[in-house]
């Protein structure tokens, strides 16, 4: 338990609190979380950009799973000078936890009650549309306050945006709005993580030509368009700052550049072996009996399920670390456990602890293990860990 503390802001943690219970929160199933890892990893990414490009964190999805606070301060510290968050909460957390860097708030906030709280706590809204515009305007001139926004153009996303055309004109009506200051134009990149650079050269093409256009009357507003594939592929792509998730908490976007980027990842799921059952050949495990044993077995039950966030289409498809060496996992992935054949292991005890992402002597599991075996991706899987698991910082 030694250089290890409970990150207190969490809700598991809050509630057993008023009820004066301190259990033990390696005891069951956890994650362990190194803000020194995301520190070295913003501080990496500050390097590739450079003095002149801001380094955005994007620490939305409570920081990808690892806790939006930890993760902000630890970015915070590498060099990172702007968070990005999803929705308004996120936003408001941040705040309210004393944090007072600029706060980009990337979803669409669309009616009153929500911009006039982003500007009561000092967060920058992203505009899609002159009605948002008009809004914010109303609410920074009631209050005698300006607004800082920023501008999303749609250039080949399809998703949040207002189409690249409409976007001189938008801007035009954003300036005539005594109160509302034009602080960042942007776009979002779909397919940067894709090996083929196509459709990432036609979005460039279309937003370089925009910046070209808008650039020279901007001397305070920041022009961005790389996420973390943008940014580590291709250094065209930084223009004044760039938006960081995946690569800030240790992993590469691309299956193509996964060597040699020295990203430290900052994120461990653990859990506790219950119980060890030695069973015959040919018994049936968990539910469905899809695994049925092949030789005298040694099984582990372990503390860990799909309500905490190890997908039920993982069953039977991903090893675990157990004191350095790989275990299969087997059988039906349940709610709250699922089993292990450690047969091959006999210095598995009750009580030892089990990796099922990270590092466990020299060996790893990584998200991209997970997503490639159930079809999904590394950025779901870390998303994927819910708020029953108590998040360990290590210090």
């Amino acid at each position: 338990m030694e250089n290890r503390t409970i990150t207190k802001k969490h809700p598991y943690w809050e509630n057993l609190e008023k009820d004066m219970v301190m259990s033990d929160p390696l005891g069951r199933a956890w994650i362990e979380v190194e803000p020194s890892a995301i520190e070295a990893n913003a501080s990496l990414l500050k390097n590739l950009v450079g003095e002149k490009c801001v380094l955005m964190a994007v620490v939305k999805a409570d920081g990808y799973g690892h806790g939006a606070e930890t993760v902000a301060r630890a970015a915070l510290r590498g060099g990172a000078e702007v968070l990005g968050v999803a929705t308004l909460q996120e936003g408001i957390d941040l705040r309210q936890s004393g944090l007072n860097c600029s706060i980009l708030v990337l979803g669409n906030l669309t009616n009153r009650f929500e911009l006039s709280a982003c500007l009561k706590w000092d967060l920058m809204p992203t505009l899609s549309s002159k009605q948002e515009a008009f809004i914010c305007q109303q609410e920074a001139e009631s209050c005698g306050k300006k607004f800082s926004v920023h501008l999303k153009i749609d250039t080949g996303m399809t998703r949040l945006g207002c189409d690249l055309s409409a976007a001189p004109g938008l801007i035009h009506i954003i300036d005539n709005c005594e109160n509302v200051l034009l602080k960042g134009v942007y776009s979002h990149l779909a397919l940067a993580d894709a090996e083929s650079p196509y459709v990432t050269f036609q979005q460039s093409k279309k937003f370089e030509k925009f910046v070209q256009n808008f650039s020279s009357k901007r001397q305070d507003c920041f022009f961005h368009l790389a996420n973390s594939a943008g940014t580590l592929r291709d250094s065209a792509l930084h223009y004044d700052m760039v938006r960081v998730g995946l690569a800030l908490y240790g992993y590469s976007p691309m299956k193509f550049l996964q060597d040699d980027l020295g990203l430290r990842p900052a994120f461990s799921v653990k859990a506790r072996v219950t119980l060890l059952r030695k069973v015959p050949k040919g018994i049936g495990v968990s539910y469905g009996h899809s695994f049925v044993t092949s030789r005298s077995s040694c099984l582990a039950v372990v503390a860990i399920g799909y309500a905490d966030g190890v997908n039920r289409a993982l069953s039977g498809k991903i090893p675990v670390l157990i004191n350095g060496s790989f275990s299969p996992q087997v059988g039906a992935i349940t709610m709250d456990q699922l089993l292990v054949d450690v047969t091959d292991s006999p210095d598995v005890k009750v009580g030892s602890v089990v990796t099922l992402l990270g590092s466990d002597g020299n060996n790893c599991i990584s998200p991209q293990q997970w997503s490639d075996a159930s079809g999904t991706i590394p950025w779901e899987v870390l998303c994927g860990f819910k708020h029953r698991l108590p998040r360990v910082v290590i210090e």
